[in-house]
């Protein structure tokens, strides 16, 4: 009996599940010699919800209508909340009727927004194609997979401070044979995960004059948009680029500023046409978010309580990040670097392991810890690991204890 179709045979299970169900096979002996597993792994935030929008959502489930269908695109004052949220934080207008749509969460919509664009094909030489960066979200690669396209790298690296030359890249992706005319997007994430690296305005605006020039949707990805620790790292949108409405949509998530990880909440803004285009594949597969979670998330969306919750996670995050490289640098990790935005910490691999993997392995079956090995965000990952320091700051520090304790140092 057939049960999956080409595409989903080739999928691997998402990197964050396979650790997991790894350490839960193992859960019991390290327990057993005090190694409980602590993770490092899933970039979700522990913190408690904003009490905010718990009785914001407690307040509304007695209305009976609450509990009837939404609509795909979502409830008016959800939408009305996202563009006064868009407004006051980035300075840009957008139209809710043309120029919004809402999300179960930034991930489905990213993967519904290429799953609308690719025509599925089952050779490498007809698919189209979506350029994304490496390192870059271990997802990206598989939602183009099961899509029936092809992903294309863009090197992330330290040379180019992790701002790329399209341009360059371009030229070798011509040169290689390929055809650009089958490239349907290109993705962009700042801030970065997992490289935990943001990049200029002036770096956003030529991402966006390239896309123009080359006629290419830009689908940028941001979630992390409010997790900075300084004011002259702030953010930006990309909407905020000149043009960019002409090229790009953006992609917004409730999941990281306010550890609303398990509500699957978000919204895509930006060019008319591929919301349109988005909105019809959406009204064919699900029928709206719960209404109680659109009503909660639009109070916290436009409330001071929320930018209260943001400033006060963001200074937690940056203690945590200070204190567990000032533990990283003991262990021999020298030159880890304080990150302007997200909670994630990149960090290479001590050159006695022969791979990350093995590395990330040894950490798990040593000492119960569970971290990402840099392979899972692409090619160009090889010889780094990703942190995510979410944990609290006992686990933390526990961390480091078990990591000096077991041996887990940089030097050979």
């Amino acid at each position: 009996m057939i049960v999956e179709n080409n595409f989903v045979s080739q999928l691997d299970t998402y990197i964050m599940f396979k650790i997991r169900s790894r350490a839960e096979e193992i859960k019991n002996d390290l327990i057993a010699k005090n190694r409980a597993p602590i993770s490092l792994a899933m970039g979700a935030p522990v913190d408690m919800v904003p009490d905010f929008v718990i009785q914001e959502l407690q307040n509304i489930l007695t209305d009976p209508k609450i509990h009837t269908y939404s609509i795909p695109k979502g409830e008016k004052y959800y939408l009305d909340a996202i563009q006064k949220r868009m407004k006051d934080r980035f300075d840009v207008d957008i139209d809710t009727k043309t120029e919004v749509f809402s999300l179960i969460g930034s991930k489905e919509g990213i993967a519904n927004m290429i799953r609308g664009l690719v025509n599925p094909q089952y050779t490498d030489e007809e698919k189209d194609i979506i350029w994304i960066p490496d390192p870059g979200y271990a997802s990206y690669g598989e939602m183009i997979k099961v899509s029936g396209a092809r992903a294309y790298s863009i090197p992330m690296t330290k040379e180019d401070n992790y701002m790329p030359d399209l341009e360059a890249v371009y030229e070798k992706f011509i040169a290689e044979g390929n055809d650009f005319s089958k490239v349907k997007a290109i993705i962009a994430n700042y801030p970065n995960n997992p490289l935990g690296v943001t990049c200029t305005f002036e770096y956003m605006q030529s991402m966006v004059d390239f896309c123009k020039k080359h006629d290419v949707l830009l689908m940028y990805d941001n979630a992390y948009c409010d997790i900075y620790f300084d004011e002259a790292h702030k953010p930006h949108s990309i909407l905020e680029c000149a043009g960019a409405k002409d090229v790009a949509v953006e992609f917004h998530s409730f999941s990281k500023p306010f550890a609303m990880t398990g509500w699957r909440l978000g919204w895509v803004c930006g060019n008319a046409q591929a919301i349109k285009a988005f909105g019809k594949l959406k009204s064919s597969l699900d029928t709206g978010i719960f209404r109680a979670i659109q009503y909660a998330g639009a109070k916290i969306l436009t409330s001071d309580e929320g930018e209260e919750y943001i400033r006060n996670a963001n200074a937690k995050i940056k203690v945590k990040l200070e204190n567990f490289i000032k533990g990283l640098n003991d262990l021999g990790w020298k030159n880890v670097e304080m990150p302007k935005t997200t909670f994630y910490l990149w960090i290479e691999t001590p050159a006695r392991y022969a791979t990350d993997e093995e590395f990330c392995a040894d950490l798990l079956e040593k000492s119960g810890l569970m971290i990402v090995p840099g392979t899972a965000f692409g090619k160009f990952g090889k010889g780094y690991v990703r942190l995510s320091i979410v944990a609290s700051e006992s686990d933390l520090a526990e961390v480091i204890a078990r990591m000096k304790a077991d041996g887990h140092t940089f030097e050979k």
